[in-house]
């Protein structure tokens, strides 16, 4: 089993910044993908930014140029620096980890989610 244990978030008023942290524990033999979805009231979870082993990065056009998905492998751990927050950024934002097992299967986790409100 792997856990995932995310830290940041809060509450900033728009144009500030935060940092969002997730870090993998337990039984991992590699990890595939590395993501952030969100998901605000009323609406589907979307995909945020992704990073994949090879460091290739992919975001929402919502978010391009104002958040920064980044990795630290030795840690087993993602960041996300959003910058620029807008009101619309509000929502509970969730990591997502895909892990490949030694017999090659892939296997999704996510974490417990942390609420993001921009507002002044």
């Amino acid at each position: 089993q792997v856990q995932l244990v995310e830290s940041g978030g809060g509450l900033v008023q728009p144009g500030g910044s935060l940092r969002h942290s997730c870090a993998a524990s337990g039984s991992i033999f590699s990890i595939n993908f590395m993501g952030w979805y969100r998901q605000a009231p009323g609406k589907q979870r979307e995909l945020v930014a992704a990073i994949t082993s090879d460091s290739s990065t992919n975001y929402a056009d919502s978010v391009k140029g104002r958040f920064t998905i980044s990795r630290d492998n030795a840690k087993n751990t993602v960041y996300l620096q959003r910058n620029s927050l807008k009101p619309e950024d509000t929502a509970v934002y969730y990591c997502n980890v895909i892990t490949r097992l030694p017999a090659g299967s892939l296997r999704a986790y996510w974490g417990q989610g942390t609420q993001v409100a921009v507002s002044s």
